[in-house]
């Protein structure tokens, strides 16, 4: 029989993780005649119960396996790690809030009989998200799009299920900068797209803010393109052609014309808009520096503090 490894990040989850794990045990019991299970755990440095709670669930169930990280390194790292710890031929990633309701799991089997790698959902629609939220999301991928090269599909969620190869591929990734949704999408493989409503919490509060999110699209920006870098070139040309041009004009109104150029004005706005265009450059720069140093300095995506699994 095939196993079925399910990947579940906790962060601050003890009001929902109970429900979170009897609602997918039910969906596990019309499986258990083709395929066995093991829960992945990973607690990311929760500062509330989730912990202890994840304990108590897995004395009545040794098919749970707890991952404990020493400190909260992100949901990015905690996917890594359960990745890098999952042992079935097949790998689900889902979060523990419900918004990646269970009962998909079925037809996720459903696509991968039917030849697919790769089966992940894909929201038709943002109901229930603050409009600037969905607004901004809807822009982060159009952008993305046309940064990358590669196919970015709007809407597609990190809730998936995976074959053992397609994962193997995935960890084979090092980098210590990671965009899941960039690297799912450029491995490759034969992908099938489950059309989902979105959902809301089952219990707690989001830990995403729109800061957090904002932070989110700017790894996957500069993780997967150079195109910022060419963009900061291609305007420091066009600034300096329409310098040349302006200048190429005062000299004729000066010499030729012998008219006087009055500039304060200008010459201000002029110097502070290439100020800003500079600054603007330098900054794409270094964000490009700032991640390269931390690849060059090779150290780990996460620590883990405690480790309870399977025997």
């Amino acid at each position: 029989m095939e196993k079925i490894s399910l990947i579940v990040p906790c962060y601050n989850e003890e009001q929902v993780i109970e429900i979170f794990y009897k609602e997918t045990k039910k969906v596990l019991k019309k499986l258990e005649k083709e395929y066995l299970y093991e829960f992945i755990f990973i607690d990311d440095g929760s500062k509330d119960n989730t912990l202890s709670i994840l304990k108590q669930m897995r004395e009545k169930d040794n098919n749970i396996n707890i991952i404990s990280f020493s400190r909260n390194f992100g949901k990015e790292a905690a996917m890594y790690a359960g990745l890098n710890n999952s042992t079935g031929e097949l790998i689900v990633i889902m979060d523990a809030d419900l918004q990646h309701p269970p009962k998909v799991i079925l037809e996720m089997i459903e696509g991968i009989k039917e030849g697919y790698d790769t089966v992940t959902t894909q929201r038709v629609n943002r109901r229930g998200e603050p409009v600037i939220k969905s607004a901004f999301s809807k822009m982060f991928y159009k952008v993305m799009s046309k940064f990358v090269d590669f196919e970015l599909v709007q809407g597609a969620q990190d809730f998936r299920m995976m074959k053992r190869e397609v994962v193997d591929a995935i960890i084979s990734l090092k980098e210590y900068n990671r965009f899941s949704k960039g690297i799912f999408s450029w491995v490759g493989f034969k992908v099938k797209y489950i059309q989902v409503e979105n959902t809301e919490r089952a219990a707690g509060n989001t830990k995403w803010s729109f800061k957090s999110l904002l932070k989110y699209a700017m790894e996957g920006m500069l993780s997967f393109s150079t195109k910022p870098l060419r963009i900061s070139t291609i305007l420091g040309l066009l600034i300096s052609f329409i310098a040349f041009i302006s200048t190429c004009i005062i000299i004729i109104q000066t010499l030729v014309l012998g008219k006087e150029v009055p500039g304060y004005a200008s010459i201000i706005t002029t110097v502070l808009f290439m100020g800003g265009v500079q600054l603007i450059s330098l900054g794409i720069i270094a964000e490009y520096i700032s991640k390269m140093y931390l690849e060059i300095k090779n150290r780990p995506k996460y620590i883990i503090r405690e480790k309870i699994y399977k025997k």
